[in-house]
């Protein structure tokens, strides 16, 4: 696929980019180097490739799904900005 400057135009104004008419032919032509590199890309057999998320191999870390913090009210509700009992109350926001 190769792009005019005319394209290039209509794709700077779609994007909101201002081009300059004196860098539409570098636009056009670092544009065509860009399309044409992933035409390379799309060359290339990835059939037996399994998708990846990171280019090293990684397991996340487990952890025992336990309570860790409960038991301590008074730590939790210490910073609230009212109380009543062992429950937050706060400010009404909406009338």
């Amino acid at each position: 696929m190769s792009l005019d400057k005319a394209t290039v135009a209509k794709i700077a104004k779609l994007a909101r980019l201002k081009l300059e008419p004196e860098r539409q032919e570098a636009m056009t032509a670092e544009l065509n180097k860009i399309l044409s590199f992933v035409e390379e890309l799309q060359a290339v057999n990835t059939d037996n490739v399994a998708p990846m998320t990171s280019v090293a191999p990684m397991k996340l870390r487990q952890r025992q799904d336990v309570v860790n913090d409960g038991g301590n009210e008074e730590a939790v509700l210490k910073n609230a900005p009212g109380r009543q009992g062992s429950f937050y109350t706060v400010p009404k926001v909406v009338e």
